[in-house]
């Protein structure tokens, strides 16, 4: 006789959702015993909570950045298209091609984010991982994401504090924005290419784009 399936005791509650941040998938993992937010390329995602952040990365850059003091953070997934040589102004006159917008556009965001829920710029704590050799037809963009990622916190005054970058292996990265915690564990076998090919259409779609807006850093 087959056993009926117990329903659970009480349904888990989610902490709440930050304005903007509706559309991120989020969910109880089990395993980890927390509520998870699966960011995609292109995404971020910043909390007040104690959750966890996880992400997939080939060649695309992740930077994950919190409030030392107040414990909130949050990770954003990008990567630059691989042409663009239109020099544009940023910081202190640095002159960045076309491409290198993207990288500071997805920086910008998430740093904004951060300090406009009560985070200060001078407590932030800066940990990135990301920039594997995967996309075979552009080997050089997981590299270029590495150059721009460390560039660009240089020309900002913010001080690595860890870091896990390049090789040839996908990494699965999880974040505790609360902590400052970064487990990353690199997939040395794959059995599919679903990374790559994500990689690739995302690549393709920034190419026919362009960042919308402008944001500054305050």
């Amino acid at each position: 006789m087959t056993r009926p399936l117990m329903a659970p005791k009480h349904k888990i509650e989610l902490p709440p959702v930050l304005s903007g941040f509706g559309q991120i998938n989020r969910y109880w993992d089990p395993q980890l015993q927390f509520c998870t937010a699966k960011i995609l390329p292109g995404q971020y995602y910043v909390t007040l909570h104690d959750e966890v952040i996880v992400t997939v990365l080939g060649s695309c850059v992740s930077a994950c950045i919190r409030d030392r003091v107040f414990g909130i953070g949050g990770m954003n997934h990008f990567m630059l298209p691989s042409e663009g040589k239109v020099p544009v102004a940023h910081g202190s006159g640095q002159m960045l091609d076309e491409a290198a917008r993207y990288g500071v556009y997805a920086m910008e965001l998430l740093i904004n984010e951060i300090l406009k829920n009560g985070g200060r710029r001078q407590n932030l704590e800066v940990k990135i991982t990301g920039g594997g050799r995967m996309l075979v037809h552009l080997s050089d963009v997981g590299q270029r994401n590495i150059e721009f990622v460390r560039q660009f916190l240089a020309t900002e005054g913010l001080e690595v504090a860890a870091e896990d970058l390049g090789d040839i292996y996908p990494r699965k990265v999880y974040y505790f924005p609360v902590t400052g915690k970064v487990r990353v564990k690199k997939l040395r076998s794959m059995h599919n290419d679903t990374i790559v090919q994500r990689e690739d259409a995302y690549l393709q779609d920034l190419q026919k784009q362009s960042p919308q807006g402008e944001v500054e850093l305050f």
